[in-house]
């Protein structure tokens, strides 16, 4: 079982049906996650409760996403290849996010450039 590929297409299904709010399981990847699609307002907000001793997120839908999904394999990314999977993945510049894990945490390819960081691609966002 994939928790965080679980979650991403909890949210797709969620949104496609136009349910104002879902349900995942908490994990600190899927936390920050949340935290940068929530910076971007693809999401409104998010919060951790506990449901019979396991940590639950509710997240609060915005009705802005169009398509999310994950990326697998899990590709290693150099800051000078960024472009070539923002293409491959986004339909046009500057309308959706490519979400990369960095050894700075987790963030979009926008702040991976600014940074100057590299890392694993792990979902896109438009």
């Amino acid at each position: 079982m994939d928790r965080f590929s679980d979650a991403i297409n909890t949210i797709k299904t969620n949104e496609r049906i136009g349910r104002r709010e879902c349900v995942l399981y908490s994990t600190k990847l899927i936390k920050a996650v949340l935290d940068v699609m929530k910076k971007d307002s693809y999401i409104k907000d998010y919060e951790e409760f506990k449901e019979r001793h396991i940590n639950r997120v509710r997240v609060s839908l915005s009705n802005k996403i169009n398509n999310i999904g994950v990326i697998k394999p899990r590709y290693a990314v150099g800051k000078n290849d960024i472009q070539k999977y923002e293409s491959r993945y986004i339909p046009s510049r500057d309308f959706g996010i490519l979400i990369i894990s960095t050894q700075e945490g987790v963030m979009t390819t926008r702040e991976a450039k600014e940074r100057g960081a590299g890392g694993r691609l792990l979902a896109y966002v438009y």
